[in-house]
């Protein structure tokens, strides 16, 4: 006995592509704050350590507890990449460049102590 599976075909007899409908709950997310983000990868994984640098100016030696740890396949991590991407250009178009280096945006007012 053989199966056999029906195509839906489009204009001209082409094959059609099905989409996909993904519908996302999201009631069981753990919403967090992340200012420090380390990433390293396998073969197969790219993961992004998350956490809190409770010290972000500080100078010398500063311990940052990783709080999330995110692990994904490269072909999800380039997903995120390209919705990240997209979402930073228009967040630049609207307020701005982001400078990402601190010691460019911090703004030392006065000068040396006793001055």
């Amino acid at each position: 006995m053989s199966e056999e599976k029906e195509e839906s075909r489009g204009p001209e007899g082409a094959p059609q592509q099905q989409m996909q409908e993904v519908t996302v709950d999201d009631s069981h997310a753990n919403a967090g704050y992340a200012n420090f983000c380390r990433v390293s990868s396998t073969p197969e994984e790219l993961i992004l350590d998350l956490g809190l640098n409770p010290t972000p100016y500080a100078t010398g030696k500063v311990d940052v507890k990783v709080t999330q740890r995110i692990i994904l396949n490269h072909f999800t991590a380039k997903r995120l990449w390209q919705a990240l991407s997209m979402a930073l250009q228009r967040h630049e178009q609207a307020f701005g460049v982001l400078e990402t280096d601190v010691r460019k945006r911090v703004k030392f007012t006065g000068g040396p102590a006793g001055s």
